[in-house]
């Protein structure tokens, strides 16, 4: 079974305009194995989970499914066929409950004109079974976690005879345990002689799950294989067309102390916490989650502020008790959720990057209009932001160039201390690579740089200083020489 082929592609072509999203690319999935395809943003992964689904008509090329040569591929056709894509939204109806979302594609296609409930749980319930999830089927979408939605949107495919399952991009918003349980679930899919596709670029989650492995890079092939075939060297290049020095960090001249906390307390989330950066370090903060590590962010940058404690910027001790004295003492703060906190995603990238600094920008009652395009051309340049110019939303960037606004926007009020929780969390290896060295020069030039995140391979390479967070208290401040560290 793992040896049929269920799909192959093959000089898949596809372009929008002048653009060619795709040139020229092949690709071969077989029953029962688990293919991870990679590459970074931009790189024509989504134009190619659409010409498999049917979405897109290709412009050159064939498509197999099953060893049937397939013409003008529609998205009735996919689903026929056994093609299940699930995007990273999912296309779930949050105002409908579990068993009503999972049984609902089986309700239309079969065009029943009556309703029975009874049919519908049964449905459902055999569908969890399936993959052993357990869930109140009378339960709202809206109402269930991140992990949760994925999982009836898996139940929905696989109760619609999926034989293709195609993940986009699956774990970006899953915390460690809830990814291993989703990994779970696909090698139990697996098991059964499904072929499941699934669209990521974590090398450390790709060797966990894939048996093969396929790279795209600027909308062409260039490799595929054996997972085995594959180490960090080998995936990083063929994934960037770069080699990448992976060594630690060490701060080239340590200097004076930036900002210190003493006893930093705030009931219920953290208590007694204490470090001190220097001109130089760049600081991370670890820990399960739960372990207060967020929480201790969001005080520093006075979203929930501490209760207690001491707060120490330049030899000065500041009062951190809004986002406004954070903001009056130069702090900068990238959230998690960049999306929603971080960025207004239907803005220009202009008005992204002045909106935090937009009073410099006030002559009397009116903006400076040529200064804002002035200083985001600065940082577009400064940062490498792949842009035409400032005007375009948002929206347009790819993960990582979006993640270099929000940084842009916080270096434009000329920061003294910058915080960033998880601050590469859906960027591919280039930017995320691009990003790190940008941090690592503005420690250089004396800002404080606290780099809060549960990716231990970030902090061992780019952080001299390591905190690491256990319900709610500092367990241990250790440096980047050690191999691992217990969370």
């Amino acid at each position: 079974m793992a040896n049929e082929v269920f799909l192959k592609l093959e000089g898949i072509k596809k372009s929008f305009g002048g653009v060619h999203a795709l040139r020229g690319v092949d690709l071969e999935i077989r029953k029962g194995e688990i293919h991870c395809l990679a590459g970074e943003n931009g790189c024509g992964k989504s134009t190619l989970i659409k010409a498999i689904s049917g979405v897109h008509d290709v412009d050159e090329g064939k498509i197999w499914i099953e060893g049937e040569q397939v013409e003008h591929l529609h998205p009735i056709d996919a689903i026929n066929r056994g093609v299940q894509v699930i995007y990273q939204d999912f296309a779930i109806f949050p105002n409908l409950t579990v068993a009503e979302n999972i049984a609902l594609n089986g309700e239309v296609k079969d065009r029943t004109k009556l309703v029975s409930w009874k049919r519908i749980h049964q449905v459902a319930e055999a569908a969890m079974e399936q993959v052993g999830a357990r869930m109140d089927p009378d339960m709202l979408l809206e109402q269930l976690p991140v992990a949760g939605k994925q999982m009836v949107a898996i139940c929905r495919a696989i109760i619609n005879d999926a034989k293709l399952l195609i993940l986009d991009e699956p774990t970006t918003a899953l915390t460690e345990p809830e990814v291993e349980r989703l990994f779970q679930v696909i090698r139990s899919l697996k098991d059964k002689g499904i072929a499941i596709m699934i669209v990521n670029h974590k090398l450390d989650e790709i060797y966990k799950i894939a048996d093969r492995l396929t790279i795209l890079r600027n909308g062409s092939f260039v490799s595929t294989g054996l997972i085995s075939e594959y180490d960090t060297q080998r995936f990083t290049r063929d994934l960037t067309g770069h080699e990448f020095e992976s060594k630690k960090y060490v701060p080239e001249n340590a200097g004076e102390e930036i900002f210190r906390v003493e006893h930093l307390t705030l009931p219920g989330k953290f208590e007694d916490v204490s470090f001190a950066i220097n001109k130089g370090d760049v600081l991370g903060i670890t820990g399960l989650l739960g372990s207060g590590r967020g929480e201790l962010g969001e005080a520093l940058f006075g979203v929930t502020p501490a209760q207690s404690g001491k707060i120490f910027l330049n030899g000065e001790e500041i009062r951190i008790k809004s986002i406004d004295d954070a903001l009056n003492n130069r702090i900068g703060y990238v959230p998690e959720d960049r999306l929603t906190q971080g960025l207004f995603m239907d803005r220009s990238i202009e008005d992204n990057t002045v909106v935090s600094s937009i009073r410099n920008y006030f002559h009397g009652l009116k903006l400076n209009e040529s200064e804002m395009e002035e200083a985001t051309n600065r940082w577009i340049g400064e940062l490498s932001i792949a842009a035409p110019s400032p005007k375009p939303p948002v929206r347009t960037l790819s993960g990582g160039n979006a993640q270099k606004v929000v940084i842009a926007k916080w270096l434009n009020t000329e920061p003294r201390l910058f915080i960033l929780n998880g601050p590469t969390v859906g960027v591919d290896i280039g930017a995320k690579a691009e990003i790190h060295a940008i941090l690592r020069g503005l420690a250089a030039q004396g800002i404080g740089i606290i780099i809060i995140s549960d990716d231990l391979p970030e902090l061992f390479t780019n952080c001299n200083k390591i905190v690491v967070m256990r319900q709610g208290k500092v367990g241990v401040i250790t440096d980047n020489s050690v191999d691992n560290i217990e969370l």
